[in-house]
């Protein structure tokens, strides 16, 4: 049974969708929910490390620029917490137990570990749908944890941005 689900949250317009697939598998088996945001730079939105030249003509600049860092950094920290809390509080609107966290690491590894600890029965995420050369230097999150977690994975998929249809009538291709 499905009793514990972890779910895999990030900020993007993907993490409605696995909130959304989470708390109905939820609901459905009468489970509980820990939703989980890993604060990681390789997640869109989140700050960029300032560069520091060797080069450094200006040396307050490079004090500055980590205290801009840091202001961002704490911003997307306090706007990951938010969304956390949000879907928190749906889902308890919807009687479904839920517990959240958000943790500092490598998204991926920090998944499996959280879902080992947890002793989780389920982990949902989405996926960003990269292929080819980009997952291949970017990496796929979903495509390591559905290897490497100690339980079994739901992805959901990105809805496509263009979609192909075939003409019955005229045997033609079109994207939409």
């Amino acid at each position: 049974m499905l009793k514990n689900i972890l779910v895999a949250l990030d900020r993007s317009e993907m993490g409605q969708q696995v909130f959304e697939q989470a708390l109905a598998l939820a609901k459905a088996t009468e489970g509980k929910l820990l939703l989980v945001h890993v604060l990681s730079s390789e997640e869109d939105g989140s700050p960029h490390i300032p560069m520091v030249s060797t080069y450094d003509y200006y040396p307050g600049l490079s004090g500055q620029s980590f205290e801009i860092y840091q202001k961002q950094w704490d911003r997307f920290k306090n706007e990951g917490m938010k969304m956390l809390q949000s879907f928190s509080a749906k889902a308890n609107t919807a009687d479904v137990p839920t517990e959240f966290t958000q943790i500092m690491g490598s998204p991926g590894r920090t998944i499996c570990k959280l879902a080992t600890t947890w002793n989780a029965d389920l982990i949902v995420m989405g996926h960003r749908g990269f292929a080819g050369i980009k997952e291949l230097f970017l990496g796929s999150v979903s495509n390591y944890v559905l290897h490497h977690a100690p339980c079994s994975v739901h992805i959901v998929h990105c809805p496509a941005e263009e979609t192909i249809t075939e003409d019955s009538h005229n045997n033609q291709v079109i994207g939409v």
